[in-house]
């Protein structure tokens, strides 16, 4: 099959491809026209790729599964190079779960906090100044003595 075929049936692009061949991960051979050629192993290497990548593996890490592929065995993750970059990536997984999780613990924390200053805030305990939760006033009257000059403003005059 030709490379667009290739592209089509693997569900990836053109470009990409051109790009696996140039990282070393997919060979093409030529035709007498000087076209890309390629089998059904390439299909289900590329393919092994693609879906390594979907589940988060960066294209180098596929590598160990390419190889494994080529050499013969029918899937790419039966070689023991293979079964330690999964082992890698569950650790590297388990590592960003674990950071998650210590960020969403900070996250709850703050949040009950904040639910806790809410209710505060609805009576049960006087306000934080300068909150801007903090009940509203109806009047404040200034005194004289409250003003720069000591006099009364017109303001405080009026209520």
């Amino acid at each position: 099959m030709r490379i667009g075929e290739l592209a089509e049936r693997a569900g990836t692009t053109t470009r990409a491809l051109r790009y696996y061949e140039a990282r070393g991960l997919l060979a093409a051979r030529r035709d007498a026209h000087g076209h890309r050629v390629y089998g059904a192993a390439d299909l289900r290497l590329v393919r092994q790729i693609r879906t390594l990548q979907e589940v988060g593996f960066g294209l180098e890490e596929t590598r160990p599964f390419v190889e494994c592929l080529r050499a013969g065995h029918e899937e790419g993750d039966t070689c023991p190079a293979s079964l330690g970059v999964y082992r890698g990536k569950l650790a590297e997984m388990d590592a960003l779960v674990a950071q998650v999780l210590a960020a969403r613990a900070r996250v709850a924390t703050r949040l009950a906090r904040a639910e806790a200053a809410v209710r505060a805030l609805a009576g049960e305990a006087p306000p934080e100044p300068g909150c801007a939760l903090a009940p509203v006033r109806d009047h404040v009257t200034a005194r004289p003595t409250d003003t720069p000059t000591g006099k009364e403003s017109h303001h405080a005059r009026q209520l």
